[in-house]
């Protein structure tokens, strides 16, 4: 799964003038800001109030995800970028306020297999009825909500007329905010898969590798590219040696696709066209997994992106058999010129593109 910084959404709730809440979401957003920084997350607050939804008013259930609406589809881009919710919502006559159900009602699959934290507060029972109304309706929209909560009992929190909770609500938000993050990361994958190719073992999924990938592409290649340093008897290998900044270049420039599982990096390969060729590189698996097909899975998607290319092109070590046995098996050829098809020990393969055949 990628290491990108997990993106929290800090979602103020009440709309009535002279609420509470943004005081609330303040104090939130300052307390937790240094813990954020500590678990690698990035606190993003926003009040419902500047979103000024109506009351829903999209023809299409929101599962189709279309939408008419300007509002709605900026509603739509704020969550689907999200990774989790911190929601700070009051509790109006034992329930939560409308206001945060009609967001919640507005999308569908935006909403899926991320968590939500609840900072609740009020009077007799510090919110603690509108968390439980909330979560009925955030786990039918498959949102996860967490077992730690914040319960803000307003006569306790207030100093005349400024908000200044207790110590102890400080150390329950820092709390909240570090399970959302593991919770965060360990949904990651779930919500991968949702938009994401099918992958040859059951569960595995493929998706483009971005830059965030960079960590997990380095190990992979370290382990990957040691057989082939031991096989052609050199280190002169440019994977065993990169750095994670260095994958991170590479990563923005080459079309990379990435096999995964449960958040492990099973496989990748890279593309990229140079005229009519299309160059093919970096083909692993990790070796536990190998003999299963998934290089050659690998390979297949690789060339998928080859249409309207002249030919695919591909190198790997002279002493590589497994390599060489694998690309001959699907058509690839040793470059004709010698000039070309030995480059320190590099043996560069060719495979013509048949009209229509990609």
């Amino acid at each position: 799964m990628s290491t990108k910084r997990p993106r929290i959404l800090v979602l103020v709730c009440s709309t009535r003038p002279g609420a509470l809440g943004p005081a609330v979401g303040e104090w939130l957003t300052e307390t937790l800001a240094p813990c954020a920084r500590t678990l690698g997350a990035d606190l993003v607050p926003l009040s419902l109030g500047d979103l000024q939804l109506p009351f829903l008013d999209e023809e299409e259930h929101p599962s189709t995800g279309i939408y008419r609406h300007e509002h709605t589809r900026r509603w739509s881009a704020i969550v689907a970028e999200a990774d989790g919710f911190v929601v700070v919502t009051p509790e109006y006559n034992y329930g939560m306020p409308a206001t945060l159900k009609n967001a919640l009602d507005y999308l569908g699959p935006e909403w899926a297999w991320k968590p939500v934290g609840f900072v609740s507060y009020g009077n007799t029972s510090a919110g603690t009825r509108a968390v439980q109304h909330a979560k009925q309706v955030v786990t039918t929209l498959r949102l996860v909500p967490l077992g730690s909560t914040v319960s803000i009992r307003i006569a306790d929190a207030m100093r005349g007329d400024r908000f200044h909770p207790a110590a102890h609500l400080a150390d329950a938000a820092e709390g909240l905010l570090a399970e959302l993050v593991r919770v965060a990361h360990a949904l990651t994958p779930l919500r991968e898969r949702e938009s994401a190719i099918a992958g040859p073992l059951t569960g595995s999924y493929a998706r483009r590798l971005v830059p965030e990938d960079a960590p997990e592409v380095t190990v992979l290649q370290r382990c990957c590219w040691t057989e082939e340093a031991i096989a052609n008897d050199t280190l002169a290998i440019p994977a065993l040696h990169e750095s994670a900044d260095q994958v991170r270049t590479w990563l923005a420039d080459w079309h990379a696709t990435g096999l995964w599982l449960d958040g492990r990096l099973l496989g990748m390969v890279r593309t990229r066209r140079s005229g009519g060729d299309l160059h093919v590189g970096r083909l692993a698996v990790v070796p536990d997994l190998r003999g299963l097909g998934l290089g050659q899975w690998l390979l297949r998607a690789a060339e998928s992106a080859g249409e309207g290319c002249r030919r695919i092109v591909l190198a790997t070590g002279a002493a590589s058999s497994r390599n060489l046995a694998l690309y001959s098996r699907q058509g690839y050829v040793p470059l004709p010129s010698a000039t070309d098809t030995t480059d320190n020990g590099v043996v560069h393969l060719a495979k013509s593109v048949a009209a229509g055949a990609l």
